[in-house]
């Protein structure tokens, strides 16, 4: 069946993603996936997704790097432009990255997690605004550290330490930022500030293009601390994978198909929702915050004008 319509997704290299992408061109014959990662990887996944035919091409993006994330979506606008592509009627921001420290910087000079699981989508999603179709849905996967409290993340991740976007764009915005904490912090926060960036999409998007943020639960062994130490490594890999088998963790397989389905809209969730797994439910107290959202959206207009 020829593909009607294009989904473009980050972070289907692995883990859940790679799940989702599956479990999305198996219920979904008529999409045309569009792969975003590294070069030689986004062509080996898109290689191997499009097994049987499926519909899956790449491009090539560091999303470290937000002049590289801008020339993907140049090269998507100028496919789509070019009818080379279907309608886009989709965009899944899944990839995220946490770190050890709060010190590392991306290509551009800004810390690499903000730049990553923040910057990078926000790219992406104003390239593509206007190529977006009347019936599109904008995944972006957020995390429920963003709570910051033991039932949500099992006191293995500290809460979000909200500031001026300006300083979170920025190393060392964290007390010790060498430690394994702050680079914890730092992540919370990142996944505080795309919970933010979706509300303000949801008020400014075009009527007709849902936006909504995805929350997979704790996912043991899905490769997030693959720049953490060995210790940690290993637990997350090993030992952590173990916790699967309990209510406190989601599996891959069903982080994954509960991804699919939100992207698929089998999960009923209105423009600006939090979807924890596979119900809507309200995100943190502190996740509701117009002064915040207005201003954390004026910086990141300006941290990536080009």
């Amino acid at each position: 069946m020829a593909a009607t319509h294009t989904l473009v997704m980050t972070g289907a290299s692995r883990g859940i993603g790679r799940i989702a992408a599956e479990t999305i061109l198996k219920n979904d014959p008529t999409v045309h996936l569009v792969v975003v990662a590294r070069g030689d990887s986004g062509r080996a996944v898109a290689s191997e997704l499009s097994a049987g035919g499926r519909s899956v091409s790449s491009v090539s993006a560091d999303l470290g790097s937000l002049s590289s994330v801008r020339s993907a979506a140049a090269e998507i606008a100028t496919q789509l432009q070019r009818g080379e592509l279907p309608p886009l009627r989709g965009f899944v921001g899944n990839a995220g990255i946490q770190y050890t420290n709060a010190l590392t910087k991306g290509a551009d000079g800004h810390e690499a997690t903000f730049t990553v699981n923040v910057l990078a989508n926000h790219v992406l999603i104003r390239a593509l605004e206007k190529h977006f179709s009347a019936d599109s849905r904008i995944t972006i996967t957020v995390s429920d550290t963003h709570f910051g409290d033991f039932k949500h993340n099992m006191g293995m991740v500290p809460g979000p330490i909200w500031q001026a976007p300006e300083k979170l764009a920025k190393t060392a915005a964290f007390d010790k930022p060498a430690t394994t904490a702050a680079g914890r912090t730092a992540y919370s926060t990142s996944k505080l500030a795309a919970i933010y960036l979706v509300h303000e999409y949801a008020r400014r998007l075009p009527n007709g293009i849902d936006v909504v943020s995805y929350n997979p639960g704790f996912v043991p062994g899905t490769g997030l601390a693959r720049n953490a130490d060995a210790v940690s490594r290993f637990m997350m890999s090993r030992v952590m994978p173990l916790m699967a088998l309990t209510s406190m963790a989601t599996s891959q397989k069903d982080a994954g198909r509960y991804l699919a389905d939100v992207v698929l809209g089998k999960t009923q969730a209105p423009t600006g929702s939090y979807v924890d797994r596979a119900t809507v439910e309200p995100s943190s107290d502190e996740s509701y915050d117009r002064a915040r959202e207005a201003e954390l959206w004026d910086a990141v207009e300006k941290l990536t004008a080009a």
